[in-house]
């Protein structure tokens, strides 16, 4: 299991792949997997809405092509969206076809449901529970940015509280950190307590909520 914030092992380990943004301003980077759907997604907008925050949401393609209102939702409202596979593949015990190949097809139903051209799209990938190999990273890196994360809040751990998910992120996040929250129905619990408390103690502290841009 992952702690909180990646140890400099690991990172030194995945080079080639973002871990956290630039740290010259007081910015922070809230990012969303697993979505979009209708129980959970709007919600989230409506506080990200609130604070004037805008984040990433890194959706799956089998839930874009479920709930494409939702999935439009987040661009009208000028959300970043990336690609976290078709089915929510662990990239360690799938083959590196296979794992390509599925992340390929989740590109295409981005592209077809954001209304742009493929070049036209921020290719941003994120792969599902941050297992990747080596050599699906040395693929994929052509094309894609592959986002990690600087923290992760754990809303998705069923042994946590939503304050614990919250002190996760108010004690680990600093200017340039990308915040992992999860808009699933397995991660609503926690994430319905934590996010708003997270937008309203940062923006407090004078920081800013962007979408990641490259």
């Amino acid at each position: 299991m992952f702690p909180v914030r990646p140890p400099l092992v690991l990172r030194s380990f995945y080079r080639n792949v973002v871990w956290q943004m630039p740290a010259g301003q007081k910015v922070l980077y809230l990012t969303f997997d697993d979505g979009p759907i209708p129980e959970i997604t709007p919600w989230v907008i409506n506080q990200l809405r609130e604070f004037n925050a805008k984040a990433t949401f890194f959706c799956l393609g089998e839930n874009i092509k479920k709930h494409t209102n939702e999935f439009e939702m987040l661009i009208k409202e000028g959300h970043a969206t990336g690609n976290h596979t078709m089915n929510h593949f662990n990239g360690w015990v799938t083959h590196d076809f296979r794992y390509i190949r599925n992340v390929e097809i989740c590109q295409s139903v981005l592209v077809k449901h954001r209304g742009q051209q493929e070049h036209d799209v921020a290719d941003l990938f994120r792969p599902p529970y941050g297992k990747i190999t080596f050599s699906q990273v040395k693929a994929l890196k052509r094309k894609y940015k592959i986002i990690m994360w600087d923290v992760l809040s754990f809303d998705y751990d069923k042994t946590k509280s939503g304050e614990q998910c919250y002190r996760n992120v108010q004690q680990y996040a600093k200017p340039g950190s990308i915040i992992v929250f999860h808009d699933s129905k397995k991660a609503e619990e926690r994430l319905r307590y934590a996010l708003p408390r997270v937008l309203q103690y940062f923006t407090e502290k004078g920081y800013e909520f962007k979408s990641l841009q490259f």
